[in-house]
């Protein structure tokens, strides 16, 4: 039970951690886009993300898989630039995020990237750990929760500002997403700057 707390706890902190701030990026962008009366869809999305996040941390944990990580430090920020970049695109022609199977697989791959950009340092915590499924699920479902507490916040803040300031929706989406985006390239150009040095 100790040993689930604890990685309960480290997934919370891996979501809610202000110095890491890429994944509440990526959870942000994920929900701006959203209303009210489709949260279980984000939910949906997120719960997906989850769960290829977890499983490319087990793919590493097993040493199943074994990745270049430079090359994951950048793809983490492009995967958040690439998301918002749709968001921005579905603003500029006012529909509304998309939640069909191309969503669900880009937010799987999305999941996979991310999980393995932990992977390395995942892997050495659990390093001489017997109970390692025990581990996995804690992180899990850390993470589940905090991805909830942040879409949520997201989700119901962009909806009370909206009917605040009477703002359209698809004009709401395009500023905060290109504000997100101007946040995210410096991420961009520092793992960009890293990956070509390690080449």
């Amino acid at each position: 039970m100790e040993t689930f707390k604890f990685y309960l706890e480290m997934g919370l902190k891996h979501v809610l951690d202000l110095n890491g701030y890429d994944h509440m990026l990526f959870l942000a962008a994920l929900a701006l886009p959203f209303a009210l009366k489709k949260v279980k869809q984000a939910v949906y999305l997120a719960s997906v993300f989850t769960l290829t996040h977890c499983l490319s941390l087990t793919l590493s944990v097993y040493g199943i898989a074994e990745v270049y990580a430079p090359l994951i430090e950048f793809l983490i920020p492009l995967s958040i630039l690439m998301l918002l970049g749709l968001n921005i695109k579905n603003a500029l022609k006012n529909t509304g995020p998309k939640t069909g199977f191309i969503a669900y697989t880009a937010t799987a791959i999305f999941g996979l990237v991310h999980g393995f950009g932990f992977s390395n340092y995942f892997k050495m915590l659990v390093a001489g750990q017997e109970e390692k499924l025990t581990a996995l699920v804690g992180f899990a479902s850390g993470i589940e929760l905090a991805q909830l507490a942040v879409l949520l916040s997201v989700i119901l803040a962009s909806a009370f500002l909206i009917a605040i300031f009477k703002i359209q929706r698809a004009r709401w989406v395009l500023v905060f997403s290109s504000a997100l985006a101007v946040m995210t390239l410096p991420l961009v150009y520092k793992s960009l700057t890293a990956l070509i040095y390690a080449l």
